[in-house]
């Protein structure tokens, strides 16, 4: 009886742990980095999470720059974050990460590929729950964040809507605001995860 017990507890602390971590992996590496990447000859994955980066400080330190608090199971400390190295031959030619981000009607996925410097390449729904966001699944809008680094969205407000980077057009659509917020916490992370905060 004490071993049964001993095994449900241990399942229960497994299963709570899965819950409270959930991170952000590309569905298919191989082909999504060769799409974005088309001169790679390959990559390295390598796991960051806050807890194991300062904790608590740089958690205080992202969400101070984010302007928002992080909550719920996409947001916990310990939450995994897979950064994609990509390589031709030798050298860095770029960069991928995604994030989870609370949306109206379910979680989305905002994947970001950056250049060496921390500049965006491209921008990418992996997931996107909501069918009305016909605009916004668009190459027009993806494109709109090319060229765009941290700096460009340091002062956007996610909490008030303030101050967004001129170079982004307002979508009607429920998921606009919690697609930028999700930009911006994807640029805060790989500039301490990647870029060694590059224009604070």
């Amino acid at each position: 009886m004490k071993k049964i017990l001993l095994t449900l507890f241990f399942l229960i602390g497994v299963q709570s742990n899965v819950f409270a971590a959930v991170g952000c992996d590309l569905n298919d590496p191989d082909r999504d980095v060769k799409r974005l990447f088309p001169t790679s000859t390959g990559y390295k994955t390598d796991y960051k999470s806050l807890d194991r980066m300062g904790g608590e400080e740089t958690l205080k330190e992202v969400e101070a720059k984010l302007g928002d608090k992080f909550s719920g199971i996409y947001e916990t400390i310990d939450v995994p974050y897979t950064v994609y190295t990509i390589f031709k031959g030798k050298e860095i030619i770029g960069y991928i990460h995604g994030i989870n981000q609370k949306g109206k009607y379910g979680g989305l996925q905002v994947f970001l590929a950056f250049d060496p410097k921390g500049n965006v390449l491209d921008f990418y729904y992996q997931k996107l729950t909501s069918r009305e966001a016909v605009q916004m699944r668009s190459k027009e809008f993806a494109t709109q964040f090319k060229d765009l680094s941290f700096v460009d969205f340091k002062t956007y407000n996610p909490t008030t809507q303030a101050n967004i980077p001129a170079q982004i057009s307002k979508v009607e659509n429920v998921d606009f605001y919690s697609t930028l917020r999700a930009v911006k916490k994807n640029l805060i992370l790989m500039n301490i995860f990647v870029y060694d905060n590059q224009g604070e």
